[in-house]
C-alpha cells in the first residue's frame, strides 16, 4: 500500500511540473548585422524571455536579411509565417499611415524629447495603429539622428545637394525631403547601396553613423555631414496572428523584456556612436556640422503642406512638438 501512495504522490507532483517538451519558439528575423547594437539587443531579449520563462519560451534569432528585407519579414508577419521582425518606422509608413510623422525633418529637439515621445501616450499610439494590419508593435529601438554622407563634395547647406542623386529609403517622406533640400532622391535596398556609391548610381545617402560605419560606406563616402536632420527609430514588431495565440504569461514575458532590451540597447546605441565616429574620422573622412537652421528652414514648407493635405498627421506632428 505505501509503494502505491508513493507512486501515485510521484505521479501527481511530475503532472504539476512545465512540460518541457511545450516549450514556445518564435522566430525573430532582421537584416541588420551581428555586431549591430539593434541586434545585441534583441540577444539579450531572448535571453531575458528564456530566463523569465524558466525555458518555457524562446526567441530565435536571424540577422543579416537570412529570411528576407524588412518588407518581406513584415509580410511573412502579416501571414503568421514569421514571429517577430524590427523594421524601421519609415518603412511601417505603409502598414501604419501615422507613422508616417515620425520621418517629418527635425520633429524633435533633442534626444530627451524623442525618448518622452516614444514612452508617452504618442508613442503607445503610433505603436498599436498597426494591429488592424496584422502588426503589433511592441517597442521603439533607438536608430540615433540621420545625416548626409558623400562622394565627392561635403554637404554645409541645402544648396551643395543641388544635382546629387542621394539614397533613401522607400518612404514618401523620405522622398520629399530630400527634394525639397534639392537634392535628387533614389530609392535603392541597403543591401545593394554600397555597390551603388561604389558604381555612381548614387553620389551619396543619409543614415546613422553606426550605419555608416557598420556598413563600410565610410570606405567610399568621404565626407559625413551632420545635419541630424531626421530622427526615425525601429519598432519590434510581432505578428498579431502569433501574439494573439500566447498565453498571458507569454505576453508578459515578452512585453518585460522588451521594454529592458530597449533600455539595454539605449546606452549600447551610445556607446556605438561613439565608436562609430572615431572610426571613420580616423580612416579619413572629413566631418562638418552645418548650420541646421538652414535645412529646417527648407523643411517647413513640408509642414505647411501637410497641413493642407491631412490635418489629422498634421496636428499628430504639433502635439509631438508641443511635449514637454
Amino acid at each position: 500500500m505505501n509503494l502505491r501512495i508513493i507512486l501515485i504522490f510521484s505521479i501527481l507532483l511530475l503532472s504539476c511540473q512545465p512540460d518541457k517538451k511545450a516549450a514556445n519558439t518564435i522566430k525573430l528575423a532582421h537584416s541588420l548585422g551581428v555586431t549591430h547594437p539593434v541586434h545585441k539587443a534583441m540577444v539579450h531579449m531572448a535571453e531575458l524571455v528564456s530566463k523569465k520563462s524558466d525555458g518555457m519560451l524562446k526567441l530565435e534569432i536571424y540577422p543579416s536579411s537570412q529570411l528576407g528585407s524588412e518588407q518581406q519579414c513584415l509580410e511573412l508577419l502579416q501571414i503568421g509565417s514569421l514571429g517577430m521582425t524590427k523594421v524601421s518606422a519609415a518603412v511601417m509608413e505603409n502598414f501604419s499611415p501615422d507613422l508616417k510623422v515620425l520621418g517629418y525633418p527635425y520633429l524633435f529637439r533633442n534626444d530627451e524629447h524623442r525618448f518622452k515621445v516614444y514612452d508617452g501616450p504618442i508613442g503607445e499610439q503610433l505603436l498599436a495603429g498597426s494591429e488592424k494590419y496584422w502588426l503589433k508593435g511592441l517597442t521603439y529601438f533607438d536608430a540615433g539622428s540621420r545625416s548626409f554622407y558623400t562622394k565627392s563634395t561635403p554637404i554645409e547647406s541645402p544648396e551643395d545637394l543641388e544635382g546629387l542623386k542621394i539614397r533613401v529609403m522607400q518612404s514618401p517622406t523620405a522622398i520629399e525631403m530630400v527634394k525639397k533640400f534639392g537634392g535628387s532622391p533614389t530609392p535603392i535596398s541597403w543591401g545593394e547601396l554600397y555597390t551603388s556609391l561604389q558604381q555612381g548610381v548614387v553620389d551619396g545617402a543619409e543614415n546613422n553613423l553606426p550605419s555608416f560605419y557598420s556598413s563600410k560606406h565610410y570606405e567610399v563616402c568621404k565626407f559625413l555631414s551632420m545635419d541630424e536632420h531626421t530622427a526615425i527609430p525601429d519598432i519590434l514588431v510581432i505578428s498579431t496572428i502569433i501574439w494573439d495565440k500566447l498565453n498571458d504569461f507569454e505576453k508578459t514575458w515578452i512585453l518585460e523584456a522588451a521594454r529592458e532590451a530597449t533600455v539595454y540597447q539605449h546606452k549600447l546605441w551610445k556607446e556605438a556612436e561613439e565608436e562609430a565616429l572615431n572610426e571613420v574620422k580616423q580612416s579619413g573622412v572629413q566631418v562638418f556640422y552645418p548650420d541646421k537652421s538652414r535645412f529646417e528652414e527648407k523643411s517647413e514648407s513640408m509642414f505647411q503642406a501637410l497641413k493642407e493635405q491631412d490635418e489629422h498627421l498634421y496636428e499628430l506632428a504639433e502635439k509631438i512638438k508641443s511635449v514637454k
